[in-house]
């Protein structure tokens, strides 16, 4: 029997949760069809969802068909939760993206489609909706096609021996289609007037085709059909007996009890095994006592469940290729690998506004605590607390999000809050390398660092990497450094914005035989990357980013003059447009903060017949910056919690040095040849300062 697990992704209102009670329905795992408007569909299990009759979190069913067990994950379809959509897409085996017959391709479903594509996820399209008035399929199948990829390929003919052959033009034309896709299908479609069954799961695991079916899952038309050719196209894969284990999801049942959501890829799965992982960056200090000193922790699997719906089956092992939640673990987060499976790339999909909590009567300390437990469930809700300014800040994706957590934190932690109007979440970065050094020796403590800051391609995020010898600083320290280098969302200097896009490189570091303590070497580290910042803000390298979109918009042929001007003035750029029968079409970039609320005003000038889709573009330079960065105000040396500045010792205590100071205050310096990337120490002496009456030595 195949073990599949699929995810069915949509557009908002395309149906995706309807086409799940269908298949639910139609395979026989419930009695009844639920629907979304009557707040009784089987996957909608918070009482949030069924109150906005929306998918807010991933949820789990268990469907049993004829050689079939398929776990189907229905993902959120709001833009808002497409995170957690995202974060789902690493354990699917195969994808079912849902389209509404009447709305075509909307904008998320072409950024969900980008992600699919990311992941390479083998995917089953289902246009939806067909019943309503306006919905044509060859229309759809061509939209498809030109948006898309060629690979999509009406598989209408394929649901039953019966039909092949010949004699029915879907079939055939079909055929030819996807003997089009492919040199070898090609061939064996010219000799045998047909492509085997084998074949075409090959193509579709490839990605080479995509095959579409067309229906209404209210009315249930095309369901069987749907079913029955999803059932024949795919393929089990195949899993090793080595123990591996992808977690895409983390929550919390009615009582508490904290689970992580995990797909095993190999071997088997068992209650009470001893499990290690990571710890993701920020959300841990190494060496608390929960996990070593490089970030590992170990921890044992209380329950294994196994959910369909609200329901769980409690087991004892589970096999590769299941889907389960698992109990007492405390330090997983959605991205990571257990076993062989190593930790996940950082998200496309990244936060772009940032608001300030007010809590009212609330205690804002439990308001930070709540939140943490929510920023742990979702990795993507940053939540920040500026100690300078005693103040809460949310970052997230949008509103509809914002509202979302502000229900929950009234109704499952009884906090009463409300938020500041949002703003654009700014990120920094820098335009050439540079060296930052920092040095930390209060009395009987020593550290110092040397680090190296590269900017890298625009979406690369944070890497970091060490090129310091051994022979001058021991392996356990340098682990320790890059941990702090990860551990925490280091600011930049010109809005105090996070940072993003560089490689932090560690070139050298010192410690002490007696008086290094770990803690040391994390002022040191904090230090050094900021000294650097300030460094290329001296140099007028540093930059501020913002986010982008990139943006279809369509409007009537009379109008493609104001659409330009439009786009001109947000400071956005766009390729020549391109008729569309009765339309121009506009493909370009614009900032978020510019286009974020523009779609009424293309309603608006278009009196309807406009149409404006949007999909997340990445940080890019920020079109105002001077503006930006005159309105934040921010100091970055008062900013103490990130301060650039060192403090040395003289005369049995220590004193602070200015940022700006500390490259003099070395008798002799530290001097890196850097070739390519990679660096070389070619001097190195010791320091003059005294420690305590002993000379720091190199480890």
């Amino acid at each position: 029997m195949k073990r599949i697990v699929t995810g069915i992704l949509a557009h908002v209102d395309a149906g995706k949760t309807t086409l799940s009670e269908a298949l639910l329905y139609a395979t026989g795992q419930v009695r009844r069809l639920g629907r979304v408007d009557h707040g009784d569909a089987f996957l909608d299990t918070n009482a949030m969802e069924r109150q906005r009759g929306i998918t807010i979190f991933t949820e789990p069913a268990i469907i049993k068909a004829d050689g079939l067990t398929l776990t189907l994950l229905d993902t959120p379809g709001h833009v808002d939760f497409s995170a957690e959509t995202e974060r789902t897409l690493r354990v699917l085996d195969y994808a079912i993206l849902v389209i509404s017959g009447t709305d075509g391709i909307q904008g998320h479903t072409e950024t969900l489609w980008r992600l699919l594509a990311r992941y390479q996820v083998p995917t089953f399209v289902f246009i939806n909706k067909m019943d309503a008035p306006g919905a044509d399929k060859a229309t759809l199948l061509n939209q498809l096609k030109q948006r898309f990829s060629d690979g999509c390929i009406d598989f209408t003919g394929f649901t039953g021996a019966g039909e092949r052959g010949a004699n029915n033009p879907t079939f055939a034309d079909a055929m030819e289609a996807i003997a089009m896709q492919d040199e070898s299908a090609m061939n064996a479609y010219l000799e045998a007037g047909t492509v085997s069954d084998e074949t075409i799961r090959t193509m579709i695991v490839h990605r080479e085709i995509f095959p579409c079916f067309f229906g209404s899952a209210l009315k249930m038309e095309g369901i069987e059909a749907f079913m029955s050719g999803f059932e024949r196209y795919v393929e089990e894969p195949r899993y090793g007996n080595e123990f591996g284990a992808r977690i895409y999801k983390v929550s919390h049942d009615a009582q508490g009890n904290r689970l992580t959501w995990l797909k095993v890829t190999g071997g088997d799965f068992a209650a009470k095994a001893l499990l290690t992982g990571t710890v993701r960056v920020g959300s841990a200090t190494a060496g608390d006592g929960s996990c070593d000193e490089d970030g590992t922790w170990h921890e044992k699997a209380d329950q294994v469940r196994v959910y369909s719906g609200a329901k769980f089956t409690t087991v004892d092992t589970v096999p590769a290729g299941t889907v389960c939640a698992v109990t007492g673990l405390t330090r997983t987060f959605p991205g990571a690998g257990l076993g062989f499976e190593c930790n996940g790339e950082s998200p496309i999909l990244q936060p772009v506004l940032t608001y300030t909590l007010l809590p009212g009567e609330c205690d804002i300390h439990k308001c930070l605590v709540a939140l943490r437990e929510l920023e742990d469930e979702d990795p993507l809700l940053h939540v920040v607390w500026q100690t300078r300014l005693e103040e809460v800040h949310l970052q997230l994706m949008g509103a509809v999000q914002l509202e979302i957590i502000q229900q929950m934190m009234r109704d499952r932690f009884g906090l009463d809050v409300s938020f500041g109007p949002g703003s654009i979440l700014h990120k920094e970065t820098i335009a050439k390398p540079i060296e930052g050094v920092g040095h930390f020796e209060p009395l009987r403590h020593y550290a110092e660092t040397h680090v190296l800051l590269e900017p890298l391609p625009a979406g690369s995020g944070m890497r970091y990497a060490t090129v310091c010898s051994e022979d001058v600083l021991d392996r356990n320290w340098q682990r320790l450094i890059l941990q702090h280098c990860q551990e925490r969302e280091h600011l930049g200097v010109l809005t105090g914005s996070p940072i993003t896009d560089m490689r932090t490189t560690l070139l050298v570091g010192r410690a002490h035989l007696k008086h290094t303590e770990g803690g040391d070497f994390r002022q040191a580290t904090y230090r050094a990357i900021r000294q650097g910042l300030m460094e290329a803000k001296k140099q007028g390298d540093c930059r501020l980013l913002e986010p982008w979109y990139g943006f279809r918009l369509e409007v009537p042929q009379d109008m493609v003059g104001h659409a330009m001007a439009d786009v001109q003035r947000m400071g956005g750029t766009f390729e020549t447009p391109s008729p569309d029968g009765e339309y121009m079409v506009l493909d370009g970039t614009a900032p978020v903060a510019e286009m974020q609320d523009y779609a009424m005003d293309v309603n608006a000038y278009t009196h309807g017949r406009g149409h404006l889709s949007c999909v997340f573009a990445g940080y890019r330079p920020c079109h105002n910056a001077d503006e930006v960065i005159e309105n934040a105000a921010y100091d970055p040396e008062a900013d103490l919690e990130n301060t650039p500045d060192s403090v040395f010792c003289a005369h049995g205590a220590g004193y602070p040095v200015k940022w700006y100071k500390v490259a003099g205050i070395h008798a002799s310096r530290l001097c890196v040849e850097w070739h390519g990337g990679v660096g070389s120490i070619v001097g190195l002496s010791r320091l003059s300062s005294a420690h305590d009456g002993d000379d720091p030595t190199v480890v």
